[in-house]
């Protein structure tokens, strides 16, 4: 898998760092707020675990989303195939996203969850990619900003695959365009 990678973007210990940052951001402005946390699964689990050990005295929940695409795989439509298991309201919704990349996602999980009338929704990305921005959404946390490249590692995936990388980094060209 690393022969697989054409450059490294954010080490191990970048990453480890910046998650550090996010969580004090976080732990201060919920210190005495009781919040939950809403992840959107599958490439959140990794930051999520890191992010969520960091957090310093604040209570918090924490809750899953799952999302699929309709038959136009990343232009398709966004439907929620795993729903939240608790009640989010008038409670302090963090939706805590891998990589913000188009924003389609992310826009309509906000949508969906402030019909749900939580006391407030913010959210919390490590990775943010607005060169890809179809749509006006905005993160409260931004841990790093991504350039136009084809990336994995650290929960990002290529076909299942490289989320187990400790890094992120640009892959190589050859492996996304090949098929199968």
């Amino acid at each position: 898998m690393i022969n697989d990678i054409e450059e490294v973007l954010f080490t191990e210990e970048d990453i480890k760092r910046k998650v550090e940052e996010l969580a004090d951001l976080v732990s201060r402005d919920y210190r005495k707020k009781e919040l939950c946390i809403i992840s959107i699964l599958r490439g959140a689990s990794v930051f999520l675990a890191d992010f969520t050990r960091c957090l310093d005295d604040i209570n918090f929940t924490l809750d899953f989303l799952v999302l699929s695409r309709g038959a136009g795989g990343s232009s398709g439509e966004v439907k929620i195939i795993k729903d939240l298991d608790y009640s989010i309201y008038k409670k302090h919704v963090l939706i805590v996203e891998d990589m913000i990349d188009m924003g389609e996602s992310v826009d309509y999980v906000v949508k969906v969850l402030k019909l749900r009338e939580p006391a407030s929704i913010k959210i919390c990305t490590l990775f943010d990619k607005p060169c890809n921005r179809t749509l006006d959404i905005q993160s409260d946390y931004i841990g790093f900003i991504m350039p136009d490249k084809f990336v994995v590692g650290y929960g990002l995936d290529y076909r299942q695959k490289y989320r187990n990388l400790p890094f992120v980094g640009v892959l190589k060209s050859g492996i996304f365009s090949r098929k199968g």
